[in-house]
């Protein structure tokens, strides 16, 4: 069957032609390349199903640790109708429950919990109430000073969920975090909707718990079957982003899940890696063009 094998470099490792032409040799890639971008191109690959990850085996060897970003995507169905997105440490750069703890003097235990439940070692729902819990007392206004002064988005962030709309998307962040964090998020980049955790406060103060249901890995693959219901399209519509084991279903669950600077055990889940750039990279990997950027 025929497969798009896109390679994206970036601006501290360009993509040169040296390396276009060693991985369309280790492929055996003999159609033309597609210009996608400054740093960017595509071109088709023959390859049985049951052969796709050997290939990109061997399209990674022939890069020599080069930072270059690469997918081996489905030939058909390539512009996604639906993104999908985690918020902390994807669309935004930080871990916020990680910063709120930095407030409230516990951040070394509670970061050392978040690493391991997106590592998948621990499981989310009682890492979220742990974590939660040592932060009791911490005040409402808080929330706001650490949005201000620790959250950032991520290169591209803007650019890849305006880009999905513009091309008539619908876009979705769900967040094992807070909705406090999600909403302003969500307001800042351009998604539809948004879906996180309600901390609970009470005189203006954390009661140390959460709302109810609480929202981990599998409320985000019941969103994304919702979201994908409602407008009418399947799950192979839709582009899945995300770095923590919580993420995993829905990324698995989607036409093009991808993990970005993800956990081991997310990264070598899904279909599509990001290990070297910023979200735009999701753009090229759906074959969307450096000109039809909304940015």
């Amino acid at each position: 069957m025929e497969m798009v094998l896109t390679l994206v470099g970036n601006a501290r490792q360009p993509l040169t032609q040296t390396q276009v032409a060693a991985v369309r040799s280790a492929t055996g890639a003999t159609a033309p390349v597609r210009d996608l971008g400054p740093e960017a191109v595509e071109f088709p690959v023959e390859v049985r199903p049951a052969d796709a990850s050997e290939l990109e085996q061997r399209a990674v060897e022939a890069l020599s640790g080069a930072a270059v970003d690469l997918a081996l995507t489905d030939s058909g169905n390539r512009r996604k109708r639906l993104l999908i997105a985690d918020m902390d440490s994807t669309i935004i750069t930080v871990e916020c429950i990680d910063e709120l703890a930095d407030f409230a003097g516990v951040r070394d235990a509670v970061s050392g919990i978040t690493e391991r439940a997106m590592r998948g070692e621990i499981d989310f729902e009682g890492a979220l109430l742990e974590r939660v819990g040592l932060m009791t007392g911490l005040p409402e206004s808080v929330l706001q000073q650490a949005f201000d002064d620790r959250v950032r988005l991520t290169d591209g962030a803007a650019t890849l969920t305006r880009t999905m709309k513009a091309g008539g998307g619908h876009a979705a962040l769900v967040s094992g975090g807070f909705t406090f964090f999600t909403e302003r998020v969500a307001r800042l980049t351009g998604f539809d909707e948004h879906h996180a955790n309600t901390l609970l406060f009470q005189d203006g103060y954390l009661t140390g718990d959460v709302g109810r249901p609480i929202l981990g890995r599998q409320a985000k693959l019941d969103q994304l079957n919702r979201i994908t219901t409602e407008l009418g399209i399947t799950n192979e519509d839709a582009l899945a982003v995300g770095d923590g084991a919580n993420d995993l279903a829905m990324i698995q669950a989607s036409g093009l899940g991808v993990a970005f600077h993800a956990k081991p055990m997310t990264a070598a889940a899904a279909r599509a890696r990001v290990l070297h750039g910023d979200l735009t990279v999701l753009l090229y990997y759906q074959g969307i063009t450096f000109s039809e950027w909304a940015t």
